[in-house]
């Protein structure tokens, strides 16, 4: 499971307020990386009283009034940084025990940077002069092995302006908003916070209740002025890059209602909001936390109950009664996104068809469907299921009984599913004494994994011969005694199976120098045509003029890990998108067929519940 980046710019204010600091701890705990971008003023400010030394300014020719620079000046500059703030920094990670490594950017050539040109200015007589010597620039270049290897050594790290100069002049001061940008799409991150001390971008600057949810390039520099203006012109430099953007605050990252959200492109219409903005928003397996927050807030503003559970999982309901129907979808994609873009009617981007299409069709059916007294429509979206945990899954079937449920899995807008092969997975070991592998009759332990894996394979295929097989993973390493390799093996096995006669087979394979552990042994399951969900689901294809075709999937869903417990509870997965471009770089998902598919099972949800007592079954 890989670790999200988040990168955070906070400002010298924020630093000053206790609350920043634990919300940084937070996201260690939940296993991000964290690079903060410390902002400086307060400290600048202070060392300058310090060594009681003014603070050289300039004023420029429209008024505004910024530090002046010149190359005697950043060697105090980069003291008020290594003295006040980064010092400061320290100490507060340290007491809540998180490891930490600091530094001003140009400290080794972290980040380099590109001086500005000349700075015109007025005198103090108020004469136009031009300004040679201000060292101000802009970031330029990261050094991303550098800050890759530390941030997977340290829980924070944390850098300032001022960056080196490439060519060996003094360092150049930058804005740190710009420089976290920069930051960002250089390594790749996940996620954007630039902290403010206003909830956000406010559309009038006097009103601080006017925060601007969602701005599109172009929209913020209408509102923004002042140091604000700093924060849009880098929340638009971070949308050249895949990270979530946000402005936040006050002083804080944990209230989404005060954020503005920077989003790099527009749905055609209105009602693909939801969907574009799902797609938009970064949510690899074990970083779900953002997506569920955002639709969290979403359903809230539309009078719906909703929460993010223990286990992560967004669970937004509508009704009280006890029939109840779920929809279970699922927050988490495989890893390798791109920004989400819209072509010629399609939306590309990751789990665009695996299978946010499919949470974002739930939560807008749930928003509009007729639910009566005695009814409760409940949508789940599970954290991991993309990954062998199944988290997410595991924690809504012991928890959140239901009637009926609808898995939110690619079928395709004409498809319905009425199951899923199974999953039994197991980890191999082989393990040889250390020695010189060229000798006549060695063993290396590669080799005796490669033939275990062989014999492991022919023994559970012999009890299930439908199943697929695959290795999908293999690693080895070498200890002073021991040479060790290690393979995972993948079966998909059919409903049918016997996973106890395919456990039994596999483990009958030990042999001395192989260890196997069953990693997870999940059945299959298929549904019959009888059952209510598919007799309302045909009902709703017949009056879209849609001829179903009724499927049996080899993948394994979160539909599987339902049906390890729950009996006689109909099962079937529905929803838009070409399954064949799941994990793929050219998944997409059409408008139409999105909406097809949010018509007919808006349908079949309100035909499943106008179904009389007795015949939900």
């Amino acid at each position: 499971m890989s670790r999200p980046l988040y990168v955070i710019k906070v400002g010298s204010a924020t630093l000053d307020h206790g609350t920043i600091h634990k919300e940084l701890a937070d996201l260690v705990a939940r296993g991000a990386r964290v690079l903060l971008v410390a902002g400086g003023a307060t400290g600048i400010e202070a060392h300058y009283r310090a060594i009681a030394r003014p603070m050289p300014q300039l004023r420029l020719a429209n008024g505004d009034e910024v530090r002046y620079c010149p190359p005697e000046e950043m060697t105090h500059l980069v003291d008020a940084y290594e003295r006040v703030t980064l010092p400061a920094v320290e100490r507060e990670a340290r007491a809540l025990g998180l490891g930490v490594f600091t530094a001003v950017a140009a400290r080794g050539a972290l980040v380099t940077g590109r001086a500005n040109r000349p700075l015109k200015a007025l005198s103090a007589e108020g004469r136009p002069i031009v300004v040679r010597d201000h060292r101000a620039g802009v970031p330029a270049q990261v050094d991303t092995a550098r800050l890759n290897a530390l941030l997977d050594t340290y829980d924070l790290v944390c850098l300032s302006a001022p960056v080196a100069d490439p060519d060996g002049g003094a360092p150049l001061n930058v804005d740190a908003d710009v420089l976290a940008a920069i930051l960002a799409n250089a390594l790749d991150a996940d996620h954007l916070r630039l902290v403010t001390g206003t909830a956000g971008l406010l559309t009038d600057k006097d009103d601080p209740r006017s925060t601007l949810a969602d701005a599109y390039p172009g929209d913020g520099a209408r509102y923004a002025a002042g140091r604000m203006r700093q924060k849009v012109r880098a929340a638009e430099i971070a949308l050249e890059g895949s990270a979530d953007v946000a402005i936040t605050g006050p002083h804080t990252m944990s209230e989404p209602a005060n954020w503005t959200r920077f989003w790099r492109v527009r749905e055609p219409s209105a009602d693909l909001s939801l969907l574009t903005r799902v797609v938009s928003v970064p949510s690899v397996s074990g970083d779900e936390a953002e997506l569920a927050t955002l639709l969290a807030e979403w359903c809230r503003e539309r009078g719906m109950d909703a929460v993010v559970d223990e286990a992560g999982n967004l669970v937004a309901s509508r009704g009280i009664g006890p029939r109840r129907l779920l929809l279970l979808g699922h927050l988490d994609t495989v890893p390798h996104r791109w920004p989400a873009e819209w072509r010629e009617g399609e939306l590309w981007g990751r789990g665009s068809v695996d299978a946010k299409g499919c949470l974002a069709n739930f939560l807008e059916v749930l928003a509009h469907a007729d639910i009566p007294e005695d009814g409760q429509l409940c949508v789940v979206g599970a954290v991991e299921e993309e990954i062998s945990s199944s988290k997410g899954a595991f924690h809504v079937r012991d928890h959140y009984p239901a009637d009926a449920v609808v898995i939110g899995e690619p079928s395709g807008s004409e498809k319905l599913t009425l199951g899923y092969f199974g999953l039994f997975k197991l980890k191999v070991t082989a393990s040889v004494s250390s020695g010189h592998s060229a000798g006549q009759d060695a063993v290396s332990a590669p080799d005796l994994l490669i033939e275990a894996l062989g014999g492991i394979r022919t023994a559970v295929l012999a009890h299930a011969t439908d199943a697929l097989s695959a290795v999908i993973e293999i690693s080895s390493r070498t200890g002073r005694e021991h040479h060790h390799a290690t393979g995972i093996l993948n079966f998909r096995v059919p409903p049918t199976a016997d996973l106890d006669a395919l456990r039994s087979a596999a483990l009958d394979q030990v042999r001395p120098g192989v260890e196997i552990e069953v990693l997870r042994a999940t059945p299959g399951y298929v549904g019959g045509r009888s059952s209510s969900l598919v007799k309302v689901f045909s009902r709703a294809f017949a009056d879209t003029g849609i001829r179903p075709r009724f499927v049996v999937k080899k993948g394994t869903s979160d539909m599987n890990t339902l049906a390890t417990t729950w009996r006689d509870v109909p099962m079937v997965a529905y929803g838009p998108g070409d399954s064949s471009l799941d994990h793929t770089d050219e998944e997409r998902i059409g408008a139409m067929e999105y909406r097809t598919a949010r018509s007919l099972l808006a349908d079949a949800v309100n035909r499943w519940f106008a179904l009389p007592e007795g015949s939900r079954r």
